[in-house]
């Protein structure tokens, strides 16, 4: 989906980089939509902790890309190098999306990026972040924040769940589905989820949820209660909100309603079904439930969700993406930034 080039120096971080490069590098299975040309940018050779990496490019070359990525920053304690923080502005000011992972938000704090906005990084340094750039709202509760043109993630899985959004945003959610497959990773989780849970998944066979969480996902249409899963999983409405806090960070209902609102996304994407026959496949009853809450949480009402997914994948120049933050369309081809 255009360009996306990974700023990287020396100092930075192997796994985030290479987690970015993996999900964007590589074109899905059976995909056939146009993938991402990434490059990868950087001062010249650079040591990233036990690796020496050859970037493709210089610094110079992140303003001509659509997208860029900063991976972790190792040392919190330094200030970023003066030419990473200059190449990274540059690039938001010609129009780039930005978005860090883990503790490259100190490096888009240095640039100015976050001023003003919320934010958030590994939850070890969000201290830091907000101590050293006050005018940062620094959110350290959540796995990432979409501020639409700049966006920043916790640490670790968490860069994980903000490149799947990225994709998510980009090319709907059934190819960000099948890039989590083929990465044999759960589907993204939700920004506003907590950063740290007793156990981010199901871990045992035996564990409450490991047959629950399925059996619900089957079953969205139905009007599903905190009862009825209660019971399912033979325990009371009070044992079961205790472990769905533990295993995902939130409550039965608050995940149930982010289930069908992904189922929702899909149908959008896939059918021509009304927005009607959506909101009853998906448990959601009405249109208008339906569309109240698919407008709070993605960012705009199922129809235009419909409108912009479709013309953002259609062959063509012009083609437009939803912003999260509100319901307008911009051009992916404005001309900008031509080398």
């Amino acid at each position: 989906m255009g360009t996306l080039a990974l700023a990287v120096t020396g100092g930075m971080l192997n796994f985030e980089l290479s987690l970015a490069h993996e999900v964007f590098g590589s074109v899905p299975d059976a995909v056939d939509v146009p993938w991402y040309d990434v490059t990868v940018c950087g001062p010249g050779p650079v040591s990233v902790e036990r690796f020496r990496l050859e970037p493709d490019r210089g610094l110079d070359r992140l303003p001509y890309a659509d997208t860029v990525i900063v991976p972790g920053w190792a040392d919190v304690d330094r200030q970023p190098p003066a030419d990473l923080v200059d190449a990274v502005r540059a690039a938001h000011e010609a129009g780039a999306r930005v978005a860090s992972l883990c503790t490259g938000a100190f490096v888009l704090a240095a640039a100015g990026l976050l001023d003003g906005r919320r934010a958030t990084t590994h939850w070890a340094h969000t201290e830091a972040l907000a101590e050293r750039y006050p005018r940062v709202e620094v959110d350290p509760d959540v796995l990432y924040v979409d501020n639409g043109t700049v966006l920043t993630s916790a640490g670790k899985a968490a860069a994980m769940d903000l490149c799947l959004h990225l994709v998510r945003l980009d090319h709907g959610s059934a190819i960000a589905n099948a890039v989590a497959r083929r990465l044999v990773v759960p589907p993204h989780r939700d920004g506003g989820q907590a950063q740290f849970v007793t156990a981010p998944v199901p871990v045992r066979q035996d564990h409450p949820l490991t047959e629950l969480l399925p059996w619900a996902v089957e079953r969205l249409g139905e009007p599903l209660t905190v009862e009825d899963l209660a019971r399912r999983a033979r325990m009371s409405s009070r044992h079961l909100s205790r472990h769905f806090r533990a295993a995902t960070g939130t409550t039965p209902l608050q995940w149930l309603l982010t289930q069908r609102i992904r189922r929702a996304q899909e149908l959008l994407e896939a059918t021509d079904d009304s927005v009607d026959a959506i909101a009853e496949a998906t448990g959601m009853g009405t249109a208008t439930t339906l569309r109240r809450h698919f407008n709070r949480t993605v960012g705009v009402p199922p129809d235009t969700y419909r409108r912009t997914f479709r013309a953002r994948t259609a062959p063509g120049p012009g083609a437009s993406e939803v912003v999260p933050d509100g319901v307008t369309e911009v051009d992916l081809n404005p001309g900008r930034r031509t080398p």
